[in-house]
Parts: structure tokens; C-alpha cells; sequence
């Protein structure tokens, strides 16, 4: 069944336009505009660009995802096939099935969103020029990760998105921008370099770097040395850029120094690229190799539920000068650690659960760093312990519809049902209890208990950050020392005043709604109607894991 019938020509031609104009709209970006489109300001001029040329690639990701059969979603579709490079084998392989589409839809949703953002927010940094095609770049290098169906492919699309990424963090960061930049780009080259020797290993053992075909060969051509072999070094690539604990000490610094746009892309969208690295590659090419590691990977995965969540606590704990973004960063490496625990499953119940999961922290946790970008922008700070006092934030009362739309993006983060962010984790937890064959089922029910008792810390600390920041604390102002006192800025009317008296800030602007409503929507429409994502995911997974077979 499709919503609207679409030729397989002309869906071959919308991804291969959605994977290649980004990138051709980040070389017109940095020409010189034409003489009719330069208006009065050059800079607002790139900025529309950006907003143009995200917008074509979501509406085209829209016009595929309607002309997808979706009754046959486990089946490659939209699919081009032509040789690149006949020495090595190699490819230029698109397609899409249930497990990619989602993802490609996530990805253009979400560089859209922090292109109209940009354009009435702009980071402080060089050259609005440089900023979007670099955005672009970013863009183009991650649909292609998820359209991609050759092994090679795969990596120089998994490595293109790394440059942008590091120039959006070292030029237009914050504190510390520059360290931050140069920890994300040695941990994930690193493990860039291990990956590229496994995918190279699987190709040139089994002759062929076709991901379909390698899927359907289902590991019967690789010795299970190999397999084991292949998914360590594939593995370690991969959970650098989930992160996986305790790979995950690039993220942090990266998130807290990054600009709100940056941060966003990274959290929703360059986090999802290794988890979907283990179930395109792995589950199916090696299966053997990944039942060997499974256990340890839900170990490190459950590791990293709770780790992740004790260090939120510790940030959002009264004294601890805490940053509210690198709070969130750390909330990222919890829930990716679900992800991960389902993937190790290796169960449908499992996997499908890892691929909500994903779906839903791409939603929850962008709009949750938009959020804290501008709550930073109206205070000029993220620390915890500054929003929570008598000059601090107390958002239901001053700025009443950002507050409440934090304390919802909170309470989705924490998975309460009815909202994307219970599904994924349910699920998870459900594949546990019963793991494939050949895994230890006490061993797999001790980490969905593990897992279940994450799930009560990250309730924990959502509900505290809910409550320091959006109802604040009362500290009389004389208490608090220079540094917990608020920037005063006299210009700015929402800012605390000097006595401490409470002041209105500016809520929710139009633009910001319009970035952040789309997120909001679909995170309660996922809650609610969780079977449009798990129809889509669910018979392609089946296949994935049947070798195959439908």
C-alpha cells in the first residue's frame, strides 16, 4: 500500500536528490549570491539558503516516504545500483527499507528545523556562509549513511559528517570550544580507522561489499573467527559514535561547548548513525561474531544506563555547579545505552525496540537542547545552580509556555507512557527478558533489571532538573555568591534585575515554535500511535534477522 502511487524511477531519482542536494545547495552556498536573490543583507540571504534548501529535502523525503510500499517494508526500495569503482568492487548502491526511512525522515526533519532556527537565531561565530554549508554538508553525509548499501560507501559517508561537525563546534562553540572540538574528532577518527580495517576484512573475505547481498549470505561465508574479528573492530567505530560507556567521554565536553543547532544534529542525528551501523552491519552480516560479543555489549550498555544517570544526578544535585546541556548530553549516553540493550538482544522484540528508541531520543532530546539553548540565550548561562535560585529561571511563572514545554520534553525523556520515549524502552526491556537463542537468559534478566532500575534514576533526575528550574528555589540574593548571581545585562528586559526581583522574560517566540512544535507533535503522536513507526520497522528487522528470508 502506498498513499500516493510514485513510479520506481522517479522515487529512484527523490533519493538520490535527497542524499546529493545538500551538498550541491553547500557549494552554491558559498558562492556569491545571484544579483536577484542578494536583498539588502547577504548574510540573511545564505541564511534563506539554508531554509530553502533543508525544506526542498524534507519535502522530498515526505513525497518518498508516501510513495513507499508499505507493505513490503523490508524490501529495498527506491533502489540504484551502478558500478563506481570496478577494481574493488564497489558501488553506488541506494535504497531504503523500514529501518532506513525512518531515520531519513528524522535526519531532514531535523537539519530543517535548525535551519529556520538559525535564520532568526544565527550562533556568534565567522561567516553565516560557512556556517550553512557546513550544516548542509553534515546533512548530506548523514542521509547518505542511512541510503547507502555498500560497505565502502557506508564509511566515507559515516566519515563525511565528522569535518562539519568539528568546525560547527570549534567556530561557533563556546567555552572551550576548541579542546571539545579536537576530543570529538581524535575519539571518533580513532575509531573510524579500527572500523574501516573490519568492513574491509568482511569485503575482501567474503568478495563483495554489497550490504543486500552480505545480509543474505547471512555470515554463511565468513568463518566464525572472522565474524568475531570483524564485529570487534566494527563494533568499536560504531560505539564511538553511539557512545557506548565508557567510549562516551567525548560527548559531554562536545555538547556543552557546541551551539544549540549543533547540538541538536549531534543528539538527533550523529548519534544514531553507529547504532544503525550495528543493525544494518552486524546483526545481519555477522551474526555469529555478534553472538559472541552480545553479552558484553548489553553489560556495557546497561553500564552506561546507570552510569549516565548517576552523573545527572550528581549535575543537577543543589552546589554542584551543574550545566544544564551537559546534563543532557549525559542523559544521551543513557538512553543510547537502551539502544544498545536491545540491539544485544538479538531478538525482533529487541531490535524493533532500539529502533523507536532511537526514533524517539532524536525527537526528545533535540527538542530538549533547543530548549536549553534558549533558556541560555535569555540568561547567558546553563548552570543549574544560577537558573534554580532567586535570580534564577522559575519558568512557570516567567516565561510560562517555555516552561511547561520543558517540563514535557522532561517527562517524555523520563518514558512516560502515552509519549515516544515509554516505547522504545518497554520494548527494550521485553527483548531482555527472553533474548535470542544461545544467549544467557539470566544473564540478560539481570541486565533488563539493571536497565528497569535506570529507568526510576532517570525519572529522578528529569523531575528534579523540572522542579530546580521551572519552579526555582528560594534563595534570598544576599546568599548567593558572584558567581551563582545571573549576567546582568541592562539591555535586556528578561534578564534578572540586580536586586533580584522577579521579571518577565521573553516566552516562546514565533520562530521557536515553529522549530519546536514539530517535535513536540510527533513525540506525542509516536506515544500514541506507536504502531506507524513499529510497522514499518518490524518486517524489515524480522528479515534482517532471518537472514533474509520474509
Amino acid at each position: 500500500m502506498t498513499v500516493i502511487d510514485i513510479s520506481p524511477s522517479v522515487m529512484q531519482f527523490l533519493l538520490a536528490f535527497i542524499v546529493v542536494a545538500p551538498l550541491l545547495g553547500a557549494v552554491a552556498a558559498l558562492l556569491p549570491a545571484p544579483p536577484g536573490l542578494r536583498g539588502k543583507n547577504p548574510d540573511q540571504a545564505v541564511l534563506r539558503h539554508g531554509v530553502t534548501v533543508t525544506g526542498a529535502v524534507l519535502i522530498a523525503a515526505i513525497v518518498l516516504a508516501t510513495g513507499f510500499d508499505h507493505d513490503q517494508p523490508a524490501t529495498m526500495q527506491a533502489t540504484t545500483d551502478i558500478s563506481w569503482i570496478p577494481a574493488l568492487g564497489v558501488r553506488i548502491h541506494l535504497g531504503i527499507d523500514g529501518i532506513s526511512l525512518p531515520l531519513l525522515l528524522l535526519t531532514a526533519l531535523l537539519t530543517f528545523l535548525c535551519a529556520l532556527y538559525s535564520y532568526f537565531k544565527l550562533p556568534a561565530g565567522p561567516s553565516p556562509k560557512a556556517f550553512i554549508a557546513l550544516v548542509l554538508v553534515l546533512e548530506s553525509g548523514t542521509l547518505a549513511t542511512f541510503a547507502v548499501l555498500d560497505l565502502l560507501l557506508f564509511f566515507l559517508a559515516f566519515e563525511m559528517v565528522l569535518i562539519p561537525m568539528y568546525f560547527l563546534i570549534a567556530r561557533w562553540g563556546g567555552d572551550q570550544r576548541r579542546a571539545a572540538a579536537w576530543k570529538f574528532i581524535l575519539y571518533t577518527l580513532l575509531g573510524s580507522v579500527v572500523m574501516l580495517l573490519g568492513l574491509l576484512l568482511i569485503g575482501l573475505k567474503s568478495g563483495t561489499f554489497d550490504m543486500v547481498a552480505l545480509a543474505t549470505d547471512n555470515g554463511r561465508g565468513l568463518t566464525t573467527s572472522v565474524q568475531v574479528i570483524a564485529v570487534l573492530a566494527i563494533g568499536v567505530g560504531l560505539a564511538v559514535k553511539t557512545p557506548m560507556w565508557p567510549l562516551h567521554s567525548w560527548l559531554p565536553d562536545a555538547h556543552t561547548a557546541a551551539p544549540t543547532v549543533g547540538s541538536v544534529l549531534l543528539a538527533g542525528v550523529l548519534l544514531k548513525m553507529g547504532t544503525y551501523g550495528f543493525v544494518r552491519i552486524l546483526l545481519p552480516i555477522a551474526p555469529d561474531g555478534m553472538r559472541t560479543f552480545a553479552p558484553y555489549l548489553a553489560a556495557f550498555a546497561v553500564v552506561g544506563i546507570v552510569y549516565g544517570s548517576l552523573a545527572c544526578l550528581a549535575l543537577a544535585r543543589n552546589g554542584a555547579k551543574g550545566d544544564l546541556k551537559r546534563l543532557i548530553a549525559y542523559s544521551s549516553v543513557g538512553h543510547m545505552g537502551f539502544v544498545l540493550l536491545g540491539i544485544a538482544t538479538m531478538t525482533p522484540t529487541g531490535v524493533n525496540g532500539a529502533l523507536f528508541a532511537n526514533i524517539a531520543h532524536g525527537l526528545i532530546t533535540g527538542l530538549l537542547f533547543f530548549l536549553v539553548g534558549a533558556i541560555k540565550d535569555r540568561y547567558g548561562t546553563a548552570d543549574l545552580d544560577t537558573l534554580a535560585g532567586a535570580t534564577g529561571a522559575a519558568l512557570y511563572g516567567r516565561a510560562p509556555r517555555l516552561g511547561a514545554l520543558l517540563a514535557f520534553a522532561a517527562v517524555a525523556s523520563l518514558g512516560l507512557p502515552g509519549l515516544a520515549g515509554f516505547w522504545g524502552e518497554m520494548l527494550t526491556l521485553f527483548g531482555a527478558y527472553s533474548p535470542a537463542e544461545g544467549l544467557s537468559r539470566p544473564a540478560f534478566r539481570t541486565f533488563m533489571a539493571i536497565g528497569a532500575f535506570g529507568t526510576l534514576l532517570t525519572a529522578a533526575y528529569m523531575l528534579i532538573v523540572v522542579r530546580r528550574v521551572c519552579m526555582g528555589e528560594h534563595t534570598p540574593h544576599s546568599q548567593l555568591s558572584p558567581d551563582d548571581r545571573a549576567p546582568q545585562l541592562a539591555d535586556d528586559p528578561g534578564r534578572p534585575t540586580a536586586a533580584g526581583s522577579p521579571s518577565q522574560l521573553a516566552d516562546i517566540q514565533t520562530y521557536e515554535a515553529a522549530a519546536w512544535t514539530p517535535l513536540a507533535a510527533l513525540t506525542v503522536l509516536a506515544g500514541l500511535w506507536p504502531a506507524i513507526l513499529l510497522g514499518l520497522t518490524d518486517p524489515a528487522v524480522q528479515k534482517l534477522l532471518a537472514g533474509g528470508k520474509s
